[in-house]
């Protein structure tokens, strides 16, 4: 027995959306893969495609996961009357939201949350999850593949077989999991900058650590929502969650608010290092003043010294007419340049 198809919700217009806090994320046209996970009972099946997804639904104590992976608009609006979403959930899902948020309704909860990766740079992709009565429904682009995360290794049915509301937490604690060994490589990353700051202060090192300084921002904007959403959801008397999955949920909160310390305490560290650049730009331009300074003291005694006495008797020194007093200044100027070239070494100024 199939469901009416509705009719598409034609794409948002993205001038009316308002700026964001990560880069602007619009879900490009996709595969459009969609996976449905049922668990009725004892019986589990996996199946691809929007037939069935109503029938299972309509059945007391069924457990659906629908996963569609590069969504198009067609897809979603068909999903948006099969699940009975609201049409303002299909359109932030359609144009991919800015922001990690929660929204919560007497029906669903819409999770909008950040999967994180490290290539050359960080990356952020969207996943929109909707909770609703007997179902989860996630969508996101193809680069991720919640069906393979740690959680599910043993199998699908034994998780979805207590429920969608533990599946979300299968799902949302191994998104926040991976976030881990990111924040490892930022701390890494930090580790070896300060210590290429204090060797060498050059342009190439002030670049990395705008960079970084960049990179932890994004990841500070992905994450730090993300703590709310989990505050929500584990001090709310929410009727799709069960009591018992509270304490998953606050598991999950825990791990947020560690991540969300270490990725301010990793700002600090890189405005701190900021400022360990900019102080050794200013030492090593103290030097350099404190060294052309000592050649300027030694040059301006000789030159001064030759400016008394005249250069005019420089032919008849050379030709070795000159009397001996001439001699005594000229070695009495070269001695006195040694002696400040010993002091100024002496006290580091060349």
């Amino acid at each position: 027995m199939s469901e009416p198809t509705p009719d598409p919700v034609p794409p948002p217009d993205p001038a009316a959306r308002s700026g964001s806090s990560i880069e602007r994320h619009h879900r490009g046209p996709g595969a459009g893969r969609l996976r449905v996970a049922c668990r009725d009972g004892e019986a589990f099946s996996e199946w691809e495609g929007i037939d069935g997804i109503a029938e299972r639904l309509a059945r007391p104590g069924t457990s659906l996961w629908i996963d569609l992976a590069g969504p198009t608009p067609d897809q979603v609006a068909a999903l948006t009357g099969v699940l009975g979403l609201h049409p303002l959930v299909a359109e932030d899902i359609v144009e991919g939201n800015q922001r990690s948020k929660i929204e919560l309704t007497d029906d669903h909860i819409h999770i909008v949350i950040f999967a994180l990766r490290f290539t050359d740079e960080i990356v952020a992709s969207e996943i929109d999850i909707v909770l609703g009565a007997g179902f989860l429904l996630t969508v996101h682009d193809p680069e991720w593949d919640p069906w393979t995360t740690h959680h599910l290794r043993d199998g699908i049915a034994p998780v979805l077989g207590r429920g969608p509301d533990h599946m979300l937490w299968a799902l949302v604690d191994t998104i926040v999991d991976d976030y881990f060994p990111l924040i490892d490589r930022l701390g890494d990353a930090i580790d070896e900058l300060q210590d290429t700051v204090v060797r060498e202060a050059t342009p190439l090192t002030l670049e990395r650590l705008f960079r970084l300084k960049r990179e932890l921002l994004l990841v500070r904007r992905a994450v730090g929502p993300v703590r709310e959403i989990f505050n929500q959801l584990t001090n709310r008397d929410l009727k799709l969650i069960d009591a018992a999955e509270i304490l998953y949920f606050r598991d999950v909160y825990d791990h947020l608010i560690r991540l969300t310390d270490e990725v301010d305490t990793y700002r600090e560290l890189v405005s701190g290092t900021l400022d360990v650049y900019l102080s050794t730009i200013n030492n090593n331009l103290s030097l350099i003043m404190k060294r052309l300074t000592g050649i300027t003291v030694i040059l301006a005694g000789i030159g001064a010294i030759a400016g008394i006495f005249g250069m005019s008797e420089a032919g008849a020194a050379l030709a070795g007419n000159e009397a001996l007093g001439f001699w005594l200044v000229t070695g009495f100027t070269v001695a006195a340049a040694l002696v400040v070239v010993w002091y100024l070494r002496r006290i580091d100024w060349i």
